[in-house]
């Protein structure tokens, strides 16, 4: 699998201020691509200023209760994925699609005064961190993991092609359980302690014993893969 494009020079426009985009159902990860439907005014107002700009938006999981407060500032995770608009499309009725790339672990500082219709935070980005102390167990770890995917993926063609094509050429550990963690079917909650974790041998660990978990409690049924198209 090819690493996507998230190196320095992506980033070298970023300012530290980030637009959010708080969403009930989806928790976003470096190393990954998400199409969106763009549909209220506050957030359309969001990516027009994102496309005049630097192409930066943030996804962020609501916390569970957001439902009472959706209009106003509900709480959100403490840590976001920052992410690059790399293509768009506007319908006549003004609602957008657009397909955001993940670049980087965003963690909030502090959210900033209201002067938008949207949310907007300060953030510190978080580079993948490899402990030294895990360098002789690493490759065992990741093949282990790519070995549970694969039996954990139901009996269909088109996700084992999908997985296939994604393990052509697996890459970093750390890109390996971002694709993992945001393309299996399981926990928001989960998926969002895999996002907060720039340890990468932690993470991977972690997920490891979620898979395993999955497995001896439905061994027959594993997660589908990969998400579906969102809607703001």
């Amino acid at each position: 699998m090819a690493e996507l494009d998230t190196n320095d020079s992506t980033l070298q426009n970023f300012s530290g201020r980030v637009r959010l985009f708080p969403l009930p159902n989806l928790v976003f990860f470096p190393h990954t691509v998400q199409s969106l439907h763009i549909f209220e005014p506050r957030y359309l107002e969001m990516v027009d200023e994102a496309l005049a700009a630097d192409q930066f938006i943030a996804p962020v999981w609501l916390q569970p209760g957001w439902e009472r407060s959706y209009d106003g500032r509900p709480p959100v995770a403490p840590v976001a994925c920052l992410g690059r608009i790399v293509s768009h499309h506007r319908f006549p009725d003004g609602t957008i699609n657009l397909l955001l790339q993940g670049v980087r672990r965003a963690a909030i500082r502090r959210e900033l005064p209201i002067t938008r219709t949207f949310r907007q935070a300060e953030v510190d980005l978080l580079e993948d961190f490899y402990p030294s102390s895990g360098a002789a167990r690493r490759h065992q770890l990741q093949q282990a993991l790519i070995d549970l995917t694969c039996e954990l993926l139901p009996n269909n063609e088109l996700l084992n092609e999908q997985f296939d094509e994604l393990m052509a050429s697996p890459g970093s550990l750390g890109l390996m359980t971002d694709i993992f963690a945001f393309g299996l079917t399981i926990p928001l909650s989960m998926k969002q302690q895999l996002l907060a974790d720039w340890n990468v041998d932690r993470r991977a660990r972690f997920l490891l014993e979620k898979l395993k978990a999955i497995q001896l409690s439905s061994p027959s049924v594993g997660p589908p893969f990969l998400p579906p198209f969102s809607l703001n």
